[in-house]
């Protein structure tokens, strides 16, 4: 177990996709969405305590999930977790963890993840982890992990992986970056996929702190400037106001387009480890499709008639869910709202974009 890898934690997002069982006020980093007895920032946690001390383990997240952090990781001291008084993505995020850190061990080396991922197999997954992490701490690279797609995906971004430039991580192939691709149409989807050039891109960055300093220093200088102004303040009483001011100045910016898509020391490591980002209630339905029947079934006691292709959620033990004849729908039911709808993504959107706009903004 090395001492000076950490691990990055980004807790921040606010799950809309998987409305109405995440909400604002607790998002589905927050919740047991797959009914295993623990949250998924818990499982994030858990995960990478195995392979680290879990003193080098740090939470980025809003401030007003402060409490949510610290009771579901009472192990965390206050400096692990660090609070982001608004929503500035992902760069910001990585960035003011990454100065932070540097304060501490400027011999880093990093990994940076989302709290909210789903992996199958974790043995896999945390090898490949260290892996990257001793690649990283002697080389000059950026390292994203490539998820080796199975099928045509319009919910992932794509990473193009440069196959006449490979090279070697104890054992594995990695390669150089051509492109990412955001989201695509299921039409180029498809291009991609049986190009055999393609991965699905998992939003899981590896790298040392001297290497991600140079890239944010050369790609982001402003997100440079505002963040290294914080030398002598991390670890001190002055961190909390210095954030606030850092972050009423500070752009709104991915990883991917602030850093990676920049930079020429982008390496994607492909991996295969039974992956999902779990983003939306369709992912989740593919990713346990027939847990009952055809019908994905989340529900304590439930009466079921002529269902198929079916999405059946309740909260709360105290509710029978009755169904008949239903092809193709979604149930889903918590304490104060009841969707009941196609299983249809543009559906699904529009509903949401309506919530605000008729005076429901409080549901959301």
């Amino acid at each position: 177990m090395a001492e000076n890898h950490y691990c990055i934690i980004m807790a921040g997002g606010l799950g809309s996709r998987f409305w109405p069982v995440s909400r604002n006020s607790k998002p589905k980093q927050f919740l047991d969405i797959l009914g295993t007895g623990k949250t998924f920032i818990r499982q994030t946690y858990e995960r990478f305590e195995k392979i680290m001390p879990r003193e080098n383990i740090l939470v980025v997240t809003s401030a007003s999930y402060k409490d949510m952090v610290t009771e579901q990781i009472p192990e965390l001291t206050p400096d692990q977790i660090l609070l982001e008084p608004y929503r500035r993505n992902t760069a910001p995020c990585m960035a003011y963890a990454t100065y932070k850190l540097l304060s501490k061990d400027p011999e880093a080396t990093v990994v940076v993840t989302p709290s909210d991922h789903f992996i199958q197999k974790e043995e896999i997954f945390l090898e490949t982890i260290e892996n990257a992490l001793s690649y990283a701490q002697k080389n000059d690279v950026l390292i994203t992990l490539g998820v080796e797609p199975n099928r045509p995906e319009t919910e992932y971004g794509y990473i193009q992986a440069n196959k006449h430039n490979f090279f070697n991580i104890n054992g594995n192939v990695a390669y150089t970056v051509k492109t990412f691709t955001e989201k695509p149409n299921a039409q180029l989807a498809e291009v991609f996929v049986n190009s055999g050039e393609f991965l699905w891109n998992s939003g899981i960055f590896i790298w040392n702190l001297k290497t991600i300093l140079k890239e944010i220093e050369t790609h982001q200088p402003e997100i440079a400037t505002i963040f290294g102004e914080g030398a002598g303040k991390y670890y001190t009483a002055q961190e909390p106001h210095f954030i606030n001011k850092v972050y009423e100045e500070c752009k709104s910016i991915s990883i991917d387009y602030g850093i990676m898509e920049n930079t020429d020391k982008a390496v994607v490591y492909p991996v295969s480890f039974g992956w999902s980002d779990l983003g939306t209630w369709e992912s989740l339905y593919s990713q346990f499709e027939g847990n009952s029947g055809d019908n994905l079934v989340q529900a304590k006691e439930t009466l079921l008639r002529g269902v198929s292709n079916s999405i059946i959620v309740s909260e709360g033990e105290k509710k029978l869910i009755v169904a008949a004849g239903l092809d193709n729908f979604m149930i889903i039911n918590t304490n104060d709202i009841i969707l009941i709808c196609p299983r249809d993504e543009s559906v699904y959107k529009s509903i949401m974009t309506d919530l605000p706009l008729i005076d429901l903004s409080k549901y959301q």
